[in-house]
């Protein structure tokens, strides 16, 4: 069963309404004890990661989420905490995947934010079992997780 971290600044009800979609059960993570329960945890988030950070440490779940020894998924905000450091508000976060997070850069010449649908290529990992390969996601950020190749099981260019 699916644990959703529930800190305040996550995109919960579209995450809900996904999971039961896809007839997964799911329960929500108020306290420490509350992890023991599920086999995968899900961080969402929406808004702005400093801001995030600062409502999961009121949770007092920082030291119990990094120590878990289980799955563990991040979606949209939620995945920039698991990172060390955001550029957005200068944030030191969770550090559980030792990369950062970035800012895309205007120089570029790209628009910012990037939206719309991408293909993604993925590698052999359950994360992605029964998603074809090329398979399109739909992308809404201004910020971007560093390519580290001992982290990466997916990418979009």
């Amino acid at each position: 069963m699916i644990g959703i971290v529930n800190y305040g600044a996550g995109n919960i009800f579209s995450l809900t309404a996904a999971l039961e979609r896809l007839n997964l059960q799911y329960g929500m993570v108020n306290t420490e004890s509350d992890l023991e329960k599920y086999s995968h945890i899900i961080i969402p988030g929406v808004g702005h990661a400093g801001a995030a950070m600062e409502k999961l440490k009121h949770t007092g779940l920082i030291k119990a989420i990094k120590a878990l020894k289980k799955p563990v998924l991040g979606i949209c905000v939620g995945m920039q905490l698991i990172t060390e450091h955001s550029e957005e508000g200068d944030a030191a976060l969770l550090d559980i995947v030792p990369v950062k997070t970035k800012k895309f850069d205007k120089s570029l010449n790209i628009k910012i934010p990037h939206m719309g649908w991408n293909d993604v290529q993925h590698k052999n990992n359950s994360l992605f079992e029964g998603v074809e390969v090329n398979a399109q996601f739909y992308f809404v950020h201004s910020y971007f997780i560093e390519y580290n190749p001992t982290f990466d099981i997916a990418s979009a260019n």
